[in-house]
């Protein structure tokens, strides 16, 4: 433990040179990315709160008023990124944007906190690039971690993970690309409400595009298979929303961004016997030496 303190001090020393620097010296940006969490002022690692708190200025990417509101409690000196949205737009320029405008900052000297909803290394694009592309401009950069509705997942729907193994695929990109489906494990599918959306332009398909997913989906589930339509909580008076639907009933049902689909295993494991075998003859070679 000693030995990591020590070798993480270089980057805390960096982190804050803005708080013993005087007033009139040339200080060089840094830039901190944090995961806020999925339930408001619950999920806040004390890091990230560190991070917030000790930033010349803060850009939030969070849907919500309050959840804006309770940042501006331990920093008031944040603005909102949401604005760089708009109708028609594409939102990979909308996060190119804000990238921009974190990395400006940090240019002018500023130490630049960026605070995203979840864990901003999740369907995240614009905190990974912004620090890929700080570091690569010689600043000090950082991703902390927050809980993400994976993270959420597992805990509100009972999940293991390891038990039957579990793939995740952005619902879109399992529709454009030849992917795999192991049904014996579980199968979980994000933003499936945007699902064969090209343009990114837009927050929701219609019933036919969802019924290409059950068509994609169908050749390894039966179509009376059960879905799990999963929404975290956001908020600590807030439940997690968990509804049953069947595969065939996928299409009619009514979905958001925030919803993720979970499917359990349809098939059981089958043994390899072959690797078995092989493993039983280490084995016995192992207890002989």
């Amino acid at each position: 433990m000693r030995v990591r303190l020590y070798q993480a001090l270089p980057y805390y020393r960096a982190m804050n040179t803005h708080l013993s620097a005087p007033a009139n010296s040339t200080t060089r940006g840094t830039l901190a990315c944090v995961g806020l969490g999925m339930t408001l002022g619950s999920h806040l690692t004390p890091l990230a709160r560190s991070h917030i708190e000790q930033a010349d200025v803060v850009f939030a990417a969070l849907s919500t008023s309050a959840s804006e509101m309770w940042l501006r409690r331990m920093n008031p000196n944040v603005h909102s990124l949401q604005p760089y949205y708009g109708e028609g737009k594409s939102r990979q320029k909308t996060y190119r944007e804000w990238v921009d405008v974190m990395l400006a900052e940090v240019r002018a000297g500023k130490r630049v906190c960026g605070v995203f909803y979840g864990h901003p290394c999740i369907f995240a694009w614009s905190p990974r690039t912004a620090v890929n592309e700080a570091r690569a401009e010689g600043f000090v950069a950082h991703l902390e971690p927050g809980i993400s509705a994976e993270d959420c997942l597992y805990a509100d729907l009972g999940i293991d993970p390891g038990r039957f193994g579990c793939q995740h695929f952005e619902a879109s990109q399992l529709l454009f690309y030849e992917r795999r489906i192991d049904a014996t494990g579980y199968l979980v599918l994000w933003q499936a409400a945007l699902v064969g959306d090209w343009s990114l332009t837009r927050f929701e398909t219609g019933p036919a595009y969802k019924q290409v997913l059950v068509d994609v989906l169908s050749a390894d589930y039966p179509l009376d298979h059960e879905v799990i339509v999963y929404r975290a909580a956001t908020l600590p008076i807030d439940k997690p929303q968990i509804r049953h639907v069947t595969l065939r009933d996928l299409p009619t049902t009514a979905m958001t961004a925030e919803d993720t689909l979970v499917l359990p295993p349809a098939t059981a494991l089958k043994p390899n016997q072959a690797i078995r075998q092989r493993l039983r003859i280490l084995d016995e070679a192992h207890s002989l030496a």
